[in-house]
């Protein structure tokens, strides 16, 4: 009876132990993943060199960078004074083009799912982007719409912001100064 009750509490713990393990490991930060400001950059993933938890990550929750020739992608999900991003808060987005043949930013809920406009946007991007002479821009993120750049956000519970650069010069593991990342700059809470 004795060497039973061991051998149950014995595959008891192995069966925590290893399932802690593997939900560590898909949670935990990224190997690779470089701060810019708020923004976190995802590192590139290769299918050929990609471990077992990196696909099971990927196919959880469908978040991963870019290929190694495709650009990059910078994800937020706190303000510059580093409060977690809300749907019922109004930001400001403040900053210059990267150096990117194109870039966009969308806002998605914690689930994923993008916040779209009544006529279906779900993005904005580098070709229809209004900036000043001096190639600075302003994108206002709320749920409800603002005149001028305005890029919708989920109404309620906590925004993810995602910024993709495809076709950039920029890459992780060189020694250039990575880009200047647009601020994020709460301004009024409903």
């Amino acid at each position: 009876m004795r060497f039973l009750l061991s051998l149950l509490l014995a595959m008891a713990l192995s069966l925590v132990l290893g399932i802690g393990s593997a939900w560590f490991m898909l949670a935990a930060p990224r190997t690779g993943t470089v701060t810019v400001g708020g923004w976190r950059a995802l590192p590139t993933i290769d299918a050929a060199t990609a471990d077992p938890y990196v696909r099971a990550r990927v196919a959880r929750t469908g978040e991963f960078g870019m290929g190694a020739g495709e650009g990059l992608t910078f994800v937020a999900d706190t303000d510059t004074a580093g409060r977690t991003l809300e749907g019922r808060c109004t930001y400001v987005l403040t900053g210059v083009s990267p150096a990117a043949r194109l870039w966009t930013l969308t806002a998605s809920d914690a689930s994923g799912h993008p916040a779209r406009s009544p006529i279906g946007r779900a993005h904005l991007d580098s070709r229809n982007l209004l900036r000043d002479g001096e190639g600075r821009f302003q994108v206002a993120l709320s749920a409800t719409a603002r005149p001028g750049n305005w890029l919708p956000s989920p109404a309620h519970g906590d925004v993810v912001l995602t910024l993709r650069l495809y076709d950039t010069p920029i890459t992780l593991a060189s020694d250039r100064a990575l880009p200047s990342l647009p601020t994020i700059e709460r301004e009024v809470c409903r």
